[in-house]
């Protein structure tokens, strides 16, 4: 056996998300480009006798620590289909924010799985029902665990990896207000999109194509969350910002510049006048 450290829990960034549509049970559908950062939440996992979990991190005292948590039903789960015992001691650095439209806790999620697959030497095509289990922990968690730029369609069932070797320096920013996503969902009234079609090498015009795009839950998200249009008017108001734009459903924004320079400047700036609010200069899609 091996013993996995430190593993990434990376944020997850909608580059842009579109609503495609409602199924019957209620699930919205969508088309989305997701991109990784280069930092996020960590992951211990070690052999040990029994069972356990903690939280440590700047955002620890919001994480449950009971079977609420994502990182608990998804190490009990995997065990359970594999039919093991679930012991093992788990330990989560919590960097990023909670219920921030960031990916955070479904990171968390895949790294959990990921780990225990490694510790337990076990290849994850080698277990029966594993795309179906990880949809089942959320929407996000087929994305993360599969840790890569791509397109995410469906009800986050559809993950197309997608060759892109273009790096985005970004500026996270979220204003530390919690955005829950069903409340997101409950003021939206938009118009549902037909899916993108991308195809082919798309980085010679990646930055053209993502402009024309949108987050389609943004005006039902400020509505949530006010605060959130107060991010992204200071966002755009930056010097040097190519775009400005909501992640998944929000409450965290980002902001793309020409070179990661460029980010940590606007950090310092940004900072400077919200000192309430967290963020983070980052590179998308690190290559």
């Amino acid at each position: 056996m091996q013993k996995a450290r430190a593993l990434s829990a990376p944020a997850k960034i909608n580059l842009y998300l579109h609503i495609t549509g409602r199924r019957p049970d209620g699930y919205h559908t969508l088309d989305s480009l997701v991109v990784f950062a280069d930092g996020g939440d960590e992951v211990d996992v070690a052999v040990a006798d029994d069972f356990s979990f903690a939280v440590r991190g700047p955002f620890a005292g919001a994480v449950p620590l009971d079977d609420d948590n994502l990182v608990v039903r998804a190490a009990r789960g995997l065990s359970a289909l594999l039919g093991r015992d679930a012991a093992c001691a788990i330990m989560l650095t919590k960097n990023l924010p909670v219920a921030a439209g960031i990916g955070g806790g479904s990171a968390d999620a895949a790294a959990v799985v990921r780990g225990l697959l490694r510790l337990w030497d076990i290849a994850p095509d080698d277990v029966p029902g594993l795309p179906a289990f990880l949809l089942s922990l959320g929407a996000d968690v087929p994305v993360c665990f599969a840790g890569r730029a791509s397109v995410m369609r469906g009800i986050g069932d559809i993950v197309v990896p997608l060759d892109l070797d273009v790096p985005f320096p970004a500026l996270l920013v979220n204003p530390l207000v919690p955005c829950a996503t069903p409340d997101v969902f409950a003021h939206f009234k938009g118009v549902y999109r037909a899916e993108n079609n991308i195809a082919g090498d798309v980085d010679d015009y990646v930055d053209d194509y993502i402009a024309r795009q949108d987050n389609d839950l943004t005006g039902a998200a400020c509505l949530a969350v006010p605060e959130i249009a107060q991010v992204l008017a200071a966002l755009k108001d930056l010097r040097g910002v190519k775009l400005a734009r909501m992640s998944g459903s929000g409450a965290t924004c980002f902001a793309l510049f020409p070179a990661i320079e460029d980010a940590r400047v606007a950090e310092t700036v940004l900072r400077a006048r919200y000192p309430q609010w967290w963020m983070m200069a980052t590179v998308l899609n690190h290559v």
